[in-house]
């Protein structure tokens, strides 16, 4: 029997992905984080140092987001707020919980590579529907179980789409603005990816997501960004290079 689920008034017949397409799917999201993985490595110690000597603590976060078939797992992502802070589940774009690191971060979108680990343990992939909060799912569950035929993603449509969502959540609630402006259209974008996607097409995101960090640091004023947090990073890189010359020593 099919299961007719949807989202609006459309309501599509659920697909489920062959077991041969998500095996090379994965392949090719391996093989491309081993063949970047020096670069990746010391991407993520020297924002990881950078974060320890900006904010003393945790430098990774963990979000308990929804992945393929609605499963609970934990999304890794570099911490960007300070230890006390609390409040909504949703970022903006100058939110007052950001430390000076987590800012840019936030503005570059760097916050994100962590996820690697969870690609490497089948959690999620390089391109797909972004993983999403159990909170938010519960609203738009028919659409949700056509979106979790397909594993997350590091990056996709959507995301590339609302990279700046942030400046779209003005106002004294953004919560209900999240809900009721970005999530609907991200769903969509999400829901077109689950039905039809290819690694041609996966493989433009992956080069898109490669120079997003740049292009947003083009971006008039996001300049000062870096300028406001350099000292940290310039020490975070040269403790990087001198872990990095110690190790070859040993070896």
């Amino acid at each position: 029997m099919e299961l007719q689920v949807g989202f609006g008034e459309e309501r599509p017949v659920v697909r489920t992905v062959p077991v041969g397409s998500r095996h090379r799917e994965r392949s090719v999201d391996v093989a491309l984080l081993l063949l970047a993985s020096p670069f990746i490595l010391l991407l993520v110690a020297a924002i990881a140092i950078a974060i320890y000597l900006d904010s003393p603590g945790p430098v990774i976060f963990r979000s308990i987001r929804l992945g393929r078939d609605g499963q609970p797992f934990e999304m890794f992502k570099f911490r960007k707020m300070r230890l006390d802070s609390a409040g909504h589940p949703v970022t903006l774009a100058n939110d007052e919980r950001f430390t000076p690191i987590g800012r840019f971060l936030a503005a570059t979108r760097l916050d994100e590579l962590p996820q690697v680990v969870n690609v490497l343990r089948g959690e999620m992939r390089l391109v797909g529907p972004r993983p999403e909060l159990e909170c938010f799912v519960g609203q738009f569950r028919e659409a949700y179980a056509e979106i979790f035929t397909v594993t997350p993603g590091i990056t996709g449509v959507s995301q590339l789409q609302f990279v700046d969502e942030q400046h779209l959540l003005h106002g004294p609630d953004p919560v209900s603005a999240y809900q009721e402006r970005v999530l609907p259209a991200k769903i969509e974008m999400d829901l077109a990816y689950a039905r039809d996607h290819s690694l041609a097409g996966d493989l433009m995101i992956i080069a898109r997501t490669a120079v997003l960090p740049f292009a947003l640091l083009a971006q008039r004023g996001r300049w000062a960004i870096v300028r406001s947090w350099l000292p940290t990073a310039a020490c975070a890189a040269l403790l990087t290079l001198a872990f990095v010359l110690v190790a070859s020593r040993l070896q």
